[in-house]
């Protein structure tokens, strides 16, 4: 108990030492509480954004293994062959049906999943957006990236999504409704069509256009027009004066399987998405999928780089926590050491008389300590509560880009679709996350950041003792009083 009275008698008579050594010590706590907040903040943020952020796959021709499969050193002829057999291979591998994904989609590391399919159509309602005419007179045109040109001799490729969030081009901004909308009941006979489209048959939103089958006049459907979207794409990409989508009508699964049912053997293209339930899945999802009987020439890929690239910024904001947190702590730690190696030999004629009228040394090293771990606890105390005012409002700063950044981007995807989808069509969308979850980043010095730094405040106590500890066991009580006298 004597030790802990001279300890608190040794502070209050050395209030200047002391009061310099809990500024100090302010200062580091302040600032490792304001670091420890924004790197826990920050990494929960990660993790929500993990939790929120879709991890999709979907399936797709592995051109490079087909290629790589071709013997480069035939004849022309015999090139010729291996190409028509290449090209059969590529349709066959292209060719997945619904009960495939039906199939696929039925596992257990699969959480939802959805598709589009493709059909080329007819219609004498309005004419297709054209870039040449054929030799026989017939006019040829654009159908879309990924879509269908001249199949089954058709004018138009229709494309139907089997929910909203199959919808890709519009999320990433590919596609954007400039009047109307998109119908979000997948049910309706509904469509939207290219800016382009429209403007050379002068269709407007609330229109009828009736499409039909190219082999069976009487397989037809009627679609109300309820949007008109412009493509954004590339000038290098543009084959001609329409965009690449100019002929693609996008409509919903429901339109397309009104043509299929009543002719099975349509040609049409059907292109899944899968959503997994972690990243921690992906081999998994890969190999099942090859024992289900997948084509080995089709991959399955993923957008695990755009999962992890969209926490890029605030990784970057946990990183620097971290690495300023480290330097923070070296530098006080020797701010410190230095300071306590000045207080003792200021203090030697102190402990000269203390070990003289009998304290052992390490009772004596025990009061230093004791003295240091008293000054620190308060301005540790004090620190936090300052770097619990603060940690708020600077981490919101180092992240109002990636707030920013997240607020537009759910604007621009409600543009995309005409400005009319609601919070439950936003939120849901693969690969989009929530923007409440980054309205700002909850950086409080809570009970945990706390806990830590309390004991980073009691390493840095111990770590800059260990100049008293040294110091006071070489130290001879007879040779400080000689000195002295």
């Amino acid at each position: 108990m004597y030790i802990l009275k001279n300890a608190v008698t040794s502070i209050v008579r050395n209030k200047g030492r002391n009061l310099l050594i809990g500024i100090i010590v302010i200062v580091i706590s302040c600032a490792t509480a304001v670091t420890l907040a924004i790197r826990s903040s920050a990494n929960s943020l990660i993790h929500s954004y993990e939790n929120q952020y879709e991890l999709s796959a979907t399936i797709e021709i592995d051109r490079e293994s087909m290629h790589n499969g071709m013997n480069k050193e035939l004849t022309e002829e015999e090139r010729q062959e291996q190409r028509e057999k290449m090209e059969d291979i590529f349709s066959e591998a292209s060719d997945i049906s619904l009960d495939d994904i039906k199939n696929y989609g039925d596992s257990k590391l699969v959480k939802e999943y959805y598709y589009q399919n493709s059909i080329g159509v007819n219609s004498s309602d309005i004419e297709s957006a054209s870039m040449t005419e054929s030799s026989d007179g017939r006019r040829m045109g654009n159908h879309g990236k990924g879509g269908f040109q001249n199949i089954d001799e058709s004018d138009f490729t229709l494309t139907g999504y089997s929910t909203i969030n199959a919808m890709n081009d519009f999320i990433q901004g590919r596609y954007t409704i400039t009047s109307g909308e998109i119908n979000s009941d997948m049910n309706s006979s509904s469509a939207v069509i290219n800016n382009e489209l429209a403007s050379l048959n002068n269709i407007k939103v609330g229109d009828e256009i009736k499409f039909v089958d190219p082999k069976d006049d009487e397989n037809e459907v009627k679609v109300k027009i309820t949007g008109i979207f412009e493509e954004k794409s590339d000038t290098d990409e543009q084959m001609g004066m329409f965009a690449n989508s100019a002929n693609t009508i996008i409509t919903n699964t429901t339109v397309i399987d009104k043509f299929l049912s009543k002719r099975e053997d349509m040609k049409n293209t059907i292109t899944p998405t899968f959503i997994l339930k972690d990243k921690t899945v992906i081999e998994q999802f890969e190999k099942e999928l090859k024992e289900k009987g997948l084509n080995e020439y089709l991959n399955v890929t993923t957008n695990l780089d755009q999962v992890e690239g969209a926490t890029s910024t605030i990784s970057n904001v946990a990183t620097f926590a971290t690495t300023f947190l480290i330097i923070t702590l070296i530098i006080g730690g020797i701010v410190l050491f230095v300071i306590n190696m000045i207080n003792i030999r200021e203090r030697k004629y102190e402990i000269g008389v203390l070990r003289t009228i009998g304290m052992k040394k390490r009772y004596l090293t025990l009061q230093f300590i004791l003295e240091l771990m008293i000054v620190s606890f308060i301005a540790l105390l004090i620190g936090a509560g300052l770097g619990a005012a603060s940690s708020v409002s600077v981490s919101n700063h180092l992240l109002q880009n990636e707030i920013t950044n997240a607020q537009q981007e759910r604007e621009n995807i409600n543009d995309h679709f005409g400005g009319r989808m609601d919070d439950r069509h936003v939120k849901g969308m693969n690969g989009i996350v929530s923007v409440q979850a980054v309205t700002s980043i909850d950086a409080v010095v809570d009970f945990k950041v706390l806990l830590n730094l309390l004991g980073i405040g009691l390493i840095l106590t111990l770590i800059s003792s260990t100049a008293a500890m040294i110091s006071i066991q070489k130290f001879s009580p007879l040779t400080i009083l000689k000195e002295r006298s």
